[in-house]
């Protein structure tokens, strides 16, 4: 197969703690690359000096922020019909851009979509991914100032714009060329369709959010863990010439040692079959 693989991890599997108090759990594990969560009890980036000071415990402990994933919650809809929630959402990950440049991240990851269930008529899609459209520009002419990479992540699949076609349309509709894709697998394996996915993002994949999950929930197992056929999708990737990062996001559920653990049982899982001879 021989897909070299590379791996950094989120930092969400502590999103409740002080991102401070949990650096040397992942120097501890040799995790060295990280995408930073933004959950504000575990990096609040609306304080300056909060963030100046992780990015600064960050290069101290031998760490490196590679991502930042952009804050996601109800009140955040680049779509809305509201021009003042759009606007409030737009300069809320406006500023998420910013808070990776100043930790030093060369990707921001993005839901290019609101936290809300798909429950649009087909005349209402089209004004709402419009406007949607319209936001993610702005958000990349952003980005494009300060020299970082937005990627756009595939949603789960009963989130509005969570279809693979919503998001290619909204990819399609970005000028900026300083656009990726980024692959949720936990995301993709429920929508029924892993490999399609993957097939339709890989023109533009940057990174892989490497999670397992078991049909049902999007539990954020490690790879191997749950219902993920990783081989077939090792394949797919070698094939498309993936060169890429897996982050590895998982579940908080249980000790830090057990969770990075896991962690590290996934890293040997993945390379071990990407290793593997053949296609």
């Amino acid at each position: 197969m021989n897909l070299p693989l590379k791996f950094s991890i989120s930092t969400g599997c502590f999103y409740s703690s002080p991102i401070e108090e949990v650096l040397p759990w992942f120097a501890k594990y040799e995790f060295t690359d990280l995408e930073i969560c933004s959950y504000p009890a575990h990096l609040d980036f609306h304080q300056y000096a909060k963030l100046q000071s992780a990015g600064k415990r960050i290069r101290e402990s031998g760490l490196r922020a590679l991502s930042f994933h952009a804050p996601f919650a109800d009140s955040i809809d680049i779509s809305s019909w509201d021009e003042s929630t759009r606007n409030r959402s737009i300069d809320e990950l406006r500023l998420a851009c910013d808070a990776a440049k100043e930790l030093g991240s060369r990707y921001i990851v993005l839901h290019p979509g609101p936290e809300k269930e798909r429950n649009l008529s087909p005349h209402e899609w089209y004004p709402k991914v419009q406007l949607a459209a319209e936001s993610l520009n702005d958000v990349a002419n952003h980005c494009a100032r300060l020299n970082v990479t937005l990627l756009l992540e595939n949603m789960l699949p009963h989130l509005m714009f969570g279809h693979i076609a919503d998001l290619m349309y909204l990819l399609g509709a970005i000028e900026s060329t300083n656009v990726q894709t980024c692959l949720d697998t936990g995301h993709a394996f429920l929508s029924g369709d892993l490999s399609r996915v993957a097939n339709k993002l890989s023109g533009h994949l940057s990174m892989i959010h490497a999670n397992d999950n078991r049909g049902k929930w999007d539990d954020h197992l490690p790879p191997g863990d749950g219902d993920i056929a990783w081989r077939p999708l090792l394949q797919q990737l070698t094939r498309e010439n993936f060169e890429g990062t897996f982050v590895l996001e998982l579940s908080g559920n249980g000790e830090p040692d057990e969770i990075l653990s896991g962690a590290v049982r996934a890293k040997s899982f993945l390379t071990d079959l990407a290793s593997e001879p053949g296609e």
